[in-house]
């Protein structure tokens, strides 16, 4: 039978071995992977007025559910000829927001005809405000905040795309 001095040293023991396995573990970090931007096609931006072309961007498709739910948070940023365009099945009013977005996005509402029904420029990152396109669209463009207005992109102008 254990004296009662060696039974306090097994249980010191035992309770020093378990807090120092819980510190270990404790000390160890979450990293999550950096996601890369995959170009998937081509965008063109046209003038509405005299269909020469404004810029073009490298673009990345978000489709699926999954894709469009995440679109391009968790993300550090992009080049300013990287964009991502989201693909609805229907015409219809849809609402973004910033949730998780790291960097300011132009975000450009796109018709089923092609043309560009609306935008909300800078938006900020982090942001959950819903930011509506205020009229049925098929497509969204993402861009870095602040080049829709640098490149001269307009309500009205037209946009083409090509897959890779």
């Amino acid at each position: 039978m254990l004296s009662f001095k060696r039974l306090i040293w097994v249980f010191i023991a035992i309770f020093s071995l378990i807090f120092s396995s819980c510190k270990e573990n404790a000390k160890k970090t979450i990293s999550t992977q950096q996601i890369e931007f995959t170009q998937e096609g081509n965008l063109n931006v046209y003038s509405n007025t005299s269909d020469t072309l404004k810029t073009k961007f490298d673009i990345e498709f978000a489709e699926t559910d999954y894709e469009t739910q995440t679109g391009l948070m968790y993300r550090k940023g992009m080049k300013n000829n990287q964009a991502m365009l989201f693909i609805f099945p229907n015409e219809a009013i849809h609402s973004f927001y910033m949730k998780n977005t790291e960097f300011s996005l132009d975000i450009i509402y796109i018709k089923e005809d092609m043309t560009i029904a609306s935008m909300q420029e800078n938006a900020q990152p982090f942001n959950e405000t819903s930011l509506s396109s205020m009229a049925p669209i098929k497509y969204v463009l993402e861009i870095n905040g602040g080049l829709a207005e640098t490149l001269g992109i307009s309500i009205g102008d037209r946009v083409s795309f090509s897959r890779n």
